[in-house]
């Protein structure tokens, strides 16, 4: 157990780390761009730029399953370390903008979440939640796998699990998928409507069901 808890702290430093530079490069970017509100300010469309910056996302992606892969023994424990990676890292991106730029102001604030495979949009709360349950998953996966064997979870985990994964994803690039087929530059002009909170929840309590019948699991043992 002691194992576990200093990767996991080693993890969660690399990841604060990492959103430290990842926010100083918003900063830097809302900088030269003279963005001050992201969603009435939208800077003209440039090809090499939106192309690498769906690179720099996937670079983020690659480092956090790296450490992930670095710190499992194996696919199941990987996995976990790369879900509190990415929590960690999302909530203290968050914290360090607040602590740069004083934003976001408020936790309702919307962002621009991602860009792959279509742009996602809802406002900070909503990956903050997920972020939390990505730690608290992640974290109860790895005290069942304690004996470095893969745990093999029942249907009544896996099917809430990916049910609410499917609506997270929906209610995030909902407003995208509307417009599709849409060219890049449509999508990069493209600003959110109402964020969808009923689908949000709905999809926020399956996969919260599937963590809480882990941790369930574990306290019957």
């Amino acid at each position: 157990m002691k194992r576990l808890v200093s990767k996991i702290i080693w993890i969660s430093i690399f990841s604060i780390s990492m959103a430290y530079l990842e926010a100083a490069i918003v900063v830097y970017l809302r900088r030269l761009f003279g963005i001050g509100d992201l969603i009435l300010q939208v800077p003209p469309f440039d090809q090499q730029i939106a192309v690498i910056e769906i690179g720099r996302e996937l670079a983020t992606l690659i480092m956090l399953l790296a450490i992930g892969w670095i710190a499992g023994h194996n696919n199941q424990s990987r996995l976990s370390y790369t879900l509190i990676a990415f929590g960690v890292w999302d909530i203290f991106y968050y914290l360090w903008l607040n602590v740069f730029i004083g934003w976001p102001k408020s936790l309702l604030d919307p962002d621009l979440l991602f860009l792959i495979p279509l742009p996602w949009w809802g406002p900070v709360l909503s990956p903050v939640l997920i972020s939390i349950l990505m730690i608290t998953g992640g974290v109860a996966v790895l005290r069942e796998n304690v004996n470095n064997n893969p745990v093999h979870f029942p249907q009544s985990i896996w099917i809430p699990l990916i049910l609410g994964v499917l609506l997270l994803l929906y209610s995030f690039m909902a407003d995208a998928i509307q417009i599709l087929p849409a060219s890049t530059a449509a999508l990069n002009d493209l600003r959110p409507t109402q964020f969808n909170w009923p689908v949000y929840l709905i999809g926020l309590g399956l996969a919260f069901v599937s963590v809480l019948q882990i941790m369930i699991k574990q306290k019957k043992k």
